[in-house]
Formats: C-alpha cells, sequence, structure tokens
C-alpha cells in the first residue's frame, strides 16, 4: 500500500514468484537508513550506497535460488526497488524531474542522468572486466539498472568514464545513481507537473 499524503511519500511492496520473495519499502524522505538482506553480500553493500548517499529510507528482504544462480535474486530485487520508488513518488508532480550527478570512487568515476519521464529506458556503459564479484556476476548490474528503471517508469543513463578495479567502478555507479535520484525527487515548490504536455 502507499499514502504519499499523510505519511510523506512512502511505500511497500512484496513480490513473489516461484523463484524469488521480496519486500521493500522505501522512504524518498528518510535520512539514509539502510536495512537489506538479498542473500548477496555485494549487492547488500551497493543498494546500502544507494540509500545512505540518496538519503532514502530501504528495507529490503529477499530470499531466492541462490542455489541456481544469482541471476533471478538480481533482476527481481531490482524490479521491487524501481517499482516501490515509484510508488513512494505518487503523482510525479512539484518535483525536479530531471536529476544528474557524478560520482568519484578513488580512480573510477562514474556519471548518471535520470528522468522520471514515463518512459522506461536504460542505457549503461560500465566497462566491467571481472565475471564475478562477491557472488554477483557482473553481466547482472547492467541488468539491475535495467530491471530498475523499467519498474520505477524512468529513463536512466549510466556511464562509467573510467577505472581499473570493477569494485570500485560499480560502486561508483550506485553513488552517482543515489545523488542523481536524490536531486531529481526534490520539491520544488508551484512547479505542478514537469513536463509540457501537462501530464507523465
Amino acid at each position: 500500500m502507499t499514502d504519499t499524503t499523510d505519511r510523506g511519500r512512502r511505500a511497500e511492496l512484496e513480490r513473489e514468484t516461484g523463484e524469488t520473495r521480496i519486500r521493500a519499502s522505501v522512504d524518498l524522505d528518510g535520512s539514509g537508513r539502510a536495512d537489506v538482506s538479498t542473500g548477496l553480500a555485494f549487492l547488500d553493500h551497493m543498494i546500502t550506497q544507494l540509500s545512505m548517499h540518496g538519503r532514502f529510507d530501504v528495507t529490503i528482504e529477499a530470499s531466492g535460488d541462490l542455489n541456481v544462480d544469482d541471476h533471478h535474486t538480481v533482476e527481481d530485487v531490482a524490479l521491487v526497488l524501481g517499482r516501490v520508488f515509484r510508488e513512494a513518488l505518487g503523482e510525479v508532480r512539484s518535483i525536479r524531474r530531471f536529476g544528474s550527478a557524478y560520482a568519484p570512487l578513488d580512480e573510477a568515476l562514474a556519471r548518471v542522468v535520470v528522468d522520471w519521464s514515463g518512459r522506461p529506458l536504460a542505457v549503461t556503459e560500465l566497462g566491467l572486466v571481472r565475471h564475478e564479484i562477491g557472488r554477483v556476476a557482473t553481466e547482472n548490474i547492467p541488468h539491475f539498472f535495467r530491471s530498475f528503471a523499467t519498474a520505477a517508469d524512468l529513463t536512466l543513463h549510466v556511464d562509467v568514464l573510467r577505472g581499473e578495479n570493477d569494485h570500485h567502478r560499480i560502486e561508483s555507479a550506485f553513488k552517482a545513481l543515489a545523488l542523481a535520484l536524490r536531486s531529481s525527487v526534490e520539491r520544488v515548490s508551484g512547479y505542478g507537473v514537469p513536463s509540457t504536455k501537462g501530464v507523465l
């Protein structure tokens, strides 16, 4: 259930399939508290970065068929997280709508641009070379971003501009996403629907 009037911009969602069971909540006007347990420590670490640097309160409890591999868990966590962000946002009005940010992590530098356009699309250029980090296949990192954007009805561009260490490249991308999302959902008094069409 979502209540974006009396209780603020918060939402929670539960999704269960034959492959995963996920419960998630988000408060867009939180303080960066994270309680994330997906069974994949590296994924937990990345979502915690998103929570902290975006100042979103995020809880996720997930169980999945990790005996198969990490794909279903990574994908479904991203889908639920994207959907709960979209529901917490409510009607897209009186927000900046667009957000962009750069974030470094040591030698790595990432750029993320977001638009709450209602047209889900993700373009990612991460330049990853390792096969796996912490039981997460690196091929599933761009898939996470695409799934998140699809569920959030969000246009998302993620570019890692440089970096020698894949952990650093991925973490800088999540930090830049956090900052871009934070900027995009900021309230703008009297702005109304941020589109010449009058609707998003």
